[in-house]
């Protein structure tokens, strides 16, 4: 059992970092791309040839619902399929788009600039907390062991 400071860091850091994420979702969704259609666009970009089945399992959310996102995404010209490797003709790969790399990168470049706008109302002693933080929040998250 969890003593009962962490538990409280717990219980403040949540909601903190819930309304954070909150934030810079909404970022996407002003230039017309869903926060799940970002996530799934970058999935796809940082794993080319990635699976629907693969990405279901990532995301664990079911093949179904899947297959149903990135044939939207296909539809709408943010994904294409590969075609299928030699070894078995049955998987097929997903890509995105040239006009989806275009589109990931204007939400990183909004999701930064607005995070860039909150940064510059903080003091220098946080901003250096901040910093200082990074590398616990990532291995929090799984980023880093």
């Amino acid at each position: 059992m969890p003593d009962s400071d962490l538990v409280h860091l717990a219980e403040t850091l949540r909601p903190a970092l819930l309304r954070l994420s909150r934030q810079l979702r909404r970022e996407s969704q002003r230039l017309g791309l869903s926060p799940l259609d970002a996530m799934l666009l970058g999935l796809i970009h940082k794993r080319p040839g990635v699976g629907v089945s693969e990405l279901a399992e990532l995301e664990m959310i079911s093949k179904p619902t899947m297959s149903a996102h990135i044939k939207r995404l296909e539809a709408d010209g943010w994904v294409e399929r590969q075609p299928p490797a030699c070894e078995d003709r049955r998987r097929v790969g997903l890509a995105i788009t040239p006009a989806a790399v275009a589109a990931l990168e204007a939400v990183r470049r909004q999701r930064s600039d607005w995070l860039a706008r909150r940064l510059e109302t903080l003091s220098p002693q946080g901003l250096d907390v901040l910093r200082a933080a990074i590398a616990p929040l990532e291995q929090l998250a799984g980023e880093r062991s």
